[in-house]
């Protein structure tokens, strides 16, 4: 059985390591926000999102390293929220902008981008 102070600083310990994947989810949303403002042809608004997205990339390895709160879950979580805000998201921005006029090749090279990032 837990005394009550062990219990409460089981439950701070968890959130803190809900922080780092909140600020993950922030670069994620970020991206899929850049995504959806290029489909209405809001292109600085998405680049100005893929911008809000690296911020909060790089905050949220620090606050995982400095909290001492990295798990192989916010890892992969991670690097998914960063295939959205710096692959798929310039990709779409890119296309949409500048490249949807050259059709196929167009796309090919927006595809190129996001297959070598």
């Amino acid at each position: 059985m837990k005394r009550d102070g062990m219990q409460e600083h089981d439950s701070v310990r968890r959130g803190v390591y809900v922080l780092p994947n909140l600020l993950t989810s922030g670069c994620l949303f970020m991206g899929f926000y850049s995504i959806a403002t290029t489909y209405t042809a809001g292109y600085e608004k998405a680049a100005m999102a893929i911008v809000g997205a690296a911020i909060f990339d790089g905050l949220d390895g620090r606050v995982a390293r400095m909290t001492g709160t990295t798990t192989r879950f916010g890892v992969e979580y991670d690097s998914l929220a960063d295939v959205i805000a710096f692959g798929t998201a310039p990709a779409f921005l890119a296309y949409g902008w500048a490249l949807s006029g050259f059709g196929r090749w167009g796309w090919m090279a927006s595809f190129l981008y996001l297959i070598c990032g």
